[in-house]
């Protein structure tokens, strides 16, 4: 089996992809858009063959080094990179050489764009936010109307925080409006919420291997624009229910050999006309890795390894396998500028016994995940768990 991983570097921790599908059997080929000397020892040890492309954007530059691989290595079987960035690219590329596994770009164009997600949350069971995209001020006036201030405007097809807009008044929607938006733009009612994930990995069946329960106390897009502090924290563990809404909407998605990512809100009060408060509604689906170091977050309260299950769905398309246990785990996201009471010195030696990792992300997610990582794992003790965060959370 041909496995091409679209740059395997970025994030660091791909590698680990990389290396349990060379354990598994599979030929893994990369391209990349760092030099081969940089990458880590983990990679070149296990990668067959790395293609440097300096302008992965450069799609002439894609096809001519996957027809390369091709000639070499025979049938491509796979095309991936687990990057939200790549993935309409990857789709392009098995498009080209008609490769079977993973999205096809038309179906990006629909699974990717938040309005159109919203019929496939709705299929399986979810309420969304109320939404309008984006048009004349009038028509904006006229949703405000209906849903109330604040409201929230992002890029229909973004990724990530960047470019979106809380909108409070009648100022700032007409501040809005007189920006040039070059792509198109969706509004939506504002939820207020704690975000909540159902994480893991899809078999070709679309049947759920392995899932997890992610918890964001503090939206991404309020750690970006208002500069808060980032934590969240990771169960294997779960209700039924919950297990059995995320399934539905990875049947919904037709989510087949690849990770996932899906966010929904828990409402912390009632939106009239939408939901009661502790309701779960739908916000997005990535249909990838959780990104950051999430994954390995995710391995630390999993009986299985999230990597070598994913090699094992890829080469065996294993179905359900028991990953459940009482721990929990926390990503702590300290941020520069931020001054904290307890230094990462005090926090390592009073956690000792908990640090799994810690180390600084790199210049690309810092903006939205913090400077400085540390990724913690406890017993489930709520007690214990809120002294931890009132303590490495700590402002001065």
């Amino acid at each position: 089996m041909n496995f091409i991983f679209i740059s395997p570097n970025f994030p660091v921790i791909y590698s680990h992809f990389v290396k349990e599908l060379k354990a598994k059997g599979v030929n893994v080929l990369g391209i990349g858009d760092q030099p081969y000397d940089s990458l880590c020892d983990e990679l070149k040890n296990n990668l067959t063959e790395y293609c440097y492309v300096s302008n992965m954007n450069n799609m002439d530059w894609m096809i001519n080094t996957v027809q390369y691989l091709k000639d070499k290595y025979g049938k491509i079987d796979f095309i991936e990179s687990n990057n939200e960035y790549w993935m309409r690219n990857d789709a392009k590329l098995r498009e080209w050489f008609n490769v079977e596994g993973g999205y096809r770009f038309h179906d990006l164009e629909v699974y990717q764009a938040k309005s159109k997600m919203k019929q496939f949350f709705k299929k399986a069971g979810l309420k969304t936010a109320r939404y309008i995209m984006v048009s004349s001020l009038e028509e904006s006036l006229k949703f405000v109307k209906e849903v109330g201030y604040p409201v929230f405007a992002k890029p229909d097809s973004g990724v990530g925080a960047a470019d979106t807009f809380k909108i409070k008044n009648e100022e700032d929607l007409k501040n809005f409006h007189n920006l040039v938006h070059p792509e198109p733009y969706i509004m939506e009612e504002f939820i207020k919420g704690s975000i909540v994930s159902f994480d893991g990995i899809a078999n070709k069946e679309c049947e759920v291997t392995i899932c997890f329960k992610e918890t964001f106390p503090t939206p991404i897009a309020e750690v970006v624009s208002q500069n808060k502090d980032v934590y969240y924290f990771a169960k294997s563990k779960m209700p039924k229910t919950y297990r059995e809404t995320g399934e539905r909407i990875v049947k919904a998605f037709n989510i087949s050999q690849r990770c996932f990512h899906i966010e929904l809100w828990q409402l912390l009060e009632d939106k009239p006309g939408l939901a009661k408060k502790g309701e779960i509604i739908a916000l997005e689906a990535n249909l990838r890795s959780p990104g950051g170091n999430t994954p390995d977050l995710l391995n630390l309260v999993s009986k299985c390894d999230y990597y070598e299950t994913y090699a094992n769905m890829i080469v065996n398309n294993v179905s359900h396998l028991d990953n459940e246990t009482d721990l929990v785990s926390y990503s702590i996201n300290r941020k520069n500028t931020i001054l904290y009471e307890h230094s990462s010195f005090d926090i390592m030696e009073k956690y000792s016994e908990n640090l799994k990792q810690h180390g600084a992300y790199p210049q690309a997610f810092r903006d939205a995940l913090g400077d400085e990582f540390f990724l913690f794992l406890f017993k489930h003790d709520a007690k214990k768990e809120k002294e931890f965060l009132d303590y490495v959370l700590a402002h001065k």
